[in-house]
């Protein structure tokens, strides 16, 4: 240490946020309180309740100019803007939407009864399809064909994260009745827990946003009594975003500043992860709010290179134990966990390993290896446990 260590630790600001520390109400009010209006995005036939609303027609060549012109637009819109605008039309062939809604019935009756969890709603409550993307696609190769060739799709996610983005879709069926989400962000670090959350630096969760597009394609007509998607404009504009959500005076403010708007069946929405979003409740008696949601993931959420973490386990398993009976869940045992085991347990297969209970994510390589150590187990119990775990995660 030299002697302008105090003074480094008095001018340097921390580099993550403390749970200890609330975030302002105030800042976030003044974010959400903007306005958007045409004018800010000319290319939108209209805007309502802050949200741009753009009128696709059918893509036959238009000039790259103006696909352009609108990618500039909606790249806006996510990232300095309201972050969420609604695409029109997005869909216009209503008979495609209808044949995928039937390959989405068989789906969720082949899987009836099921224990599988969901993100907020009880097992069963709802119809859910983990995985829609490749079962579509197993089962149904022409329909899938007809669906994920929609050119304005791919216009919409290379507008958000660029080239060799990687599709993944989830259809919810939201049945009379069905409750509305709690306010919240998502992937990544919203399914992450408040502790979790505050151990990731600040610039790490700026980045979290610019990873991930959120989408959804409207399979049934949406009018407000059945809940559409509730959003809070500018909200992924507030920089403790990640470390709000969960506070109850945020969701408070929420629930009095929402927007929502009605869809049609083929339209879509997108919107930046960040965003303060929250499924509305069903109060229809007939209508089933079906969606297909889209989660879109840039390219460069990947490792450069693929570490298989079972061997090194399997060496140094009897020495980690050693460490872990002499030292407990020691800073030397937690860091050697953290350099040989995937800590983020997605990718993964939600049908096999859902949202433990009471939480957004499945267990992880590092909490079954933290869960061996503090259940004694041998090594090959643990090879076991992540065996499991790996087979489980197969798609």
């Amino acid at each position: 240490m030299n002697g302008n260590h105090v003074l480094r630790r008095v001018t340097i600001p921390s580099r993550c946020y403390s749970i200890e520390q609330p975030p302002s109400l105030e800042g976030f009010n003044t974010l959400c309180s903007q306005k958007a209006s045409t004018k800010d995005y000319p290319l939108s036939s209209s805007v309502q309740s802050n949200i741009p609303i753009y009128t696709l027609p059918d893509f036959s060549h238009p000039y790259p100019s103006t696909i352009s012109a609108l990618q500039d637009e909606w790249h806006h819109i996510l990232l300095s803007g309201p972050g969420v605008f609604i695409t029109k039309g997005l869909f216009r062939d209503h008979e495609l939407i209808e044949k995928v809604n039937t390959v989405y019935s068989s789906i969720i009756a082949s899987e009836t009864p099921s224990a599988k969890g969901d993100h907020f709603a009880g097992s069963g409550r709802n119809g859910r399809i983990w995985n829609s993307f490749s079962k579509h696609g197993i089962l149904d190769p022409s329909s899938f064909l007809q669906y994920y060739s929609n050119p304005w799709i791919a216009r919409i996610c290379d507008a958000w994260l660029g080239p060799a983005y990687r599709v993944t879709a989830q259809v919810n069926v939201v049945k009379p009745g069905g409750a509305a989400q709690v306010s919240h962000r998502d992937y990544h670090l919203g399914f992450q827990t408040a502790d979790a959350t505050a151990h990731f630096p600040k610039a790490t969760q700026a980045a979290s946003q610019l990873l991930t597009l959120q989408g959804a394609v409207a399979h049934t007509d949406m009018p407000l009594d059945s809940g559409p998607t509730r959003f809070l404009p500018f909200s992924q504009l507030f920089a403790e975003g990640f470390m709000a959500y969960r506070l109850p005076h945020f969701n408070e403010y929420f629930l009095e500043h929402y927007v929502s708007l009605p869809l049609e069946q083929g339209d879509g929405v997108f919107f930046n992860p960040a965003l303060f979003h929250a499924a509305g409740e069903n109060r229809t008696e007939a209508c089933e709010r079906s969606a297909n949601l889209l989660q879109i993931s840039s390219a460069f959420g990947k490792p450069m290179e693929a570490v298989d973490s079972m061997p090194l386990i399997k060496k140094c398993w009897t020495g980690l134990a050693q460490m872990y009976r002499e030292r407990g869940m020691s800073v030397e045992v937690e860091a050697f966990i953290a350099a040989v085991a995937e800590g983020y347990p997605f990718p993964t297969n939600l049908d096999r390993r859902p949202p433990a209970p009471g939480g957004m994510a499945p267990e992880s390589e590092q909490d079954v290896l933290r869960r061996s150590l503090e259940m004694g187990m041998s090594v090959t119990e643990v090879v076991q446990e992540l065996k499991r775990l790996r087979e489980d995660s197969r798609a």
